[in-house]
C-alpha cells in the first residue's frame, strides 16, 4: 500500500528538523574552518557538508525513516553517495552566486542547503530508505 501524503509529509517536517541540526554543525564547522584555521572556502564548506551529512545519516535513519535495515554500510553508502552528489550541486552553487552573481558567501552558501535539502530528500525517501 502506498504511503499516505500525511506520512511523506511528517517525515518531511522530521527532515527538516534534522537538516535544521545538520544546518547549524555545517555553518559552524565551515565558519571555524573558513574564519579561523584559513582554509579555502570550498574545502571549508565541504567540511562542514559531510560533518553535517554524517550527523544527518544518523538522525534521519533512527528518527524520521525508523529504518531497521540491517545493511547498515549499504545504507551508509547509499546515503553518502546522495550526499556527494548533494555536494557537488552545492559547491556548483556556491561558486555560482559567489564567483559569478558576486553574493556574499554565507547568503551563496545558505541558497545551496535550500536546493540541496529538496535534493537529499527525495533522493534519501525514494532510495536510501525506501522500503
Amino acid at each position: 500500500m502506498p504511503e499516505s501524503l500525511h506520512s511523506i509529509f511528517f517525515k518531511f517536517m522530521k527532515f527538516g528538523v534534522v537538516g535544521f541540526t545538520g544546518l547549524l554543525l555545517d555553518f559552524g564547522a565551515t565558519y571555524v574552518a573558513k574564519e579561523k584555521l584559513r582554509w579555502n572556502k570550498y574545502i571549508a564548506n565541504s567540511l562542514g557538508f559531510l560533518l553535517a551529512s554524517a550527523s544527518n545519516y544518523y538522525l534521519n535513519r533512527i528518527w524520521t525513516f525508523h529504518s531497521a535495515d540491517p545493511e547498515i554500510g549499504w545504507q551508509y553508502s547509499k546515503f553518502l553517495m546522495v550526499a556527494l552528489i548533494g555536494l557537488l550541486f552545492n559547491n556548483f552553487i556556491v561558486y555560482l552566486l559567489t564567483d559569478r552573481a558576486r553574493l556574499n558567501f554565507y547568503v551563496a552558501k545558505f541558497c545551496a542547503i535550500v536546493f540541496v535539502f529538496f535534493w537529499n530528500f527525495s533522493l534519501n525517501y525514494l532510495y536510501t530508505f525506501a522500503r
